[in-house]
């Protein structure tokens, strides 16, 4: 399974790329896999504030209907419109056109790195 080097990771089984104080986020491989074939994401709208570890959204898949969590404090500047109109490049392409949402973050959370992620999904962390 894909953990790649170039993201940080929360117990909740998303990822965050970072640059500068601009946080784009998803869900892992790990994830989307236990979710199964993603039908349906209902994303933050731009402009909702965060809190981290609070729900702003959800993912359905054929299995199971799963929150998402805010991994940071601060304001949704970005949706993709594409997981919402094909939910299914989530499955697809987790790290890349899967993406989520983007995050103005005011306050930078503990994270996991790439092999702190690994050893939380090998021990059946979810």
């Amino acid at each position: 399974m894909s953990i790649p080097d170039d993201v940080k990771y929360t117990p909740h089984h998303e990822w965050l790329r970072r640059t500068g104080d601009l946080v784009r986020v998803g869900i892992t491989a790990f994830a989307a896999s236990a979710l199964g074939d993603v039908v349906h994401v209902e994303l933050p709208a731009v402009g909702t504030r965060v809190r981290s570890g609070a729900v702003c959204g959800e993912i359905e898949s054929t299995k199971s209907v799963s929150d998402l969590y805010s991994p940071c404090d601060g304001e949704i500047v970005a949706v993709n419109a594409a997981v919402t109109e094909n939910p299914e490049v989530v499955n697809a392409d987790p790290y890349g056109a899967g993406w989520l949402f983007t995050v103005r973050m005011v306050d930078a959370p503990e994270l996991l790195d790439s092999t702190e992620y690994a050893a939380l999904i090998d021990g059946g962390g979810r």
